[in-house]
C-alpha cells in the first residue's frame, strides 16, 4: 500500500488550529483577503476557497451574518448567495474547466457540517474520476494543487467580474 503523507492537515483532525471565534466571520473581518483566501466580496456575502478542499477550487460563500438559521436569513442576503454560487460556477468552469459540480449546505453537525454556527455554501467543481479507490476505500483525498496556486488562478476572475 503507498502512503501518502498529509501533515498539514494534523492540526485540523486534532482540532490545535482552532481560532478563537467563528472561522468564517474571522475570514472576512481579517482584511486580509490573499492570506484568509477570500475571493470576492459583496454586500451580504462573500467567497472563500475551502481551507481542507474536496478537489481544486472548492469554494464556500458565505453570509456576514453569523447565523446557521438558514430559514430567518434575510431575502437580500439569500438572493446574494445566490448570485455568488452562479458566479462561482461561471468562474470555475472558465478557469479550471471542471465536467461537473457539487453544490450544498450542512446544515447543523449531524448533516455534516464543520463550522455549524455560520452557514455557508459549498461549491465543489468535479471531474470525471476524480474519485478512486483512495477515498473510498483508503479514506484518503488526494489534491492535486497547492492552495496558493489555486487561489493565484481565480482570483482574476473574480477581480475582473468586480471591475464590470
Amino acid at each position: 500500500m503507498e502512503i501518502k503523507w498529509t501533515p498539514w492537515r494534523r492540526e485540523y483532525i486534532k482540532g490545535t488550529n482552532k481560532e478563537e471565534g467563528c472561522a468564517l466571520c474571522t475570514a472576512y473581518q481579517a482584511g486580509n483577503d490573499a492570506e484568509k483566501l477570500v475571493l470576492a466580496r459583496g454586500e451580504h456575502c462573500y467567497v472563500l476557497m475551502n481551507l481542507y478542499p474536496y478537489n481544486p477550487g472548492h469554494l464556500m460563500v458565505t453570509p456576514y451574518d453569523h447565523t446557521a438559521d438558514l430559514a430567518n436569513l434575510p431575502a437580500a442576503a439569500a438572493a446574494e448567495l445566490m448570485t455568488f454560487a452562479q458566479r462561482c460556477v461561471s468562474v470555475l468552469n472558465t478557469a479550471l474547466k471542471p465536467h461537473g459540480f457539487n453544490l450544498g449546505m450542512n446544515l447543523g453537525k449531524p448533516a455534516g457540517a464543520g463550522i455549524d454556527e455560520h452557514l455557508h455554501l459549498h461549491v465543489v467543481p468535479r471531474w470525471n474520476g476524480d474519485t478512486n479507490f483512495m477515498p473510498v476505500i483508503g479514506g484518503v483525498r488526494l489534491i492535486p494543487e497547492a492552495m496558493d496556486d489555486t487561489y493565484a488562478e481565480l482570483k482574476p476572475y473574480f477581480a475582473a467580474d468586480q471591475a464590470s
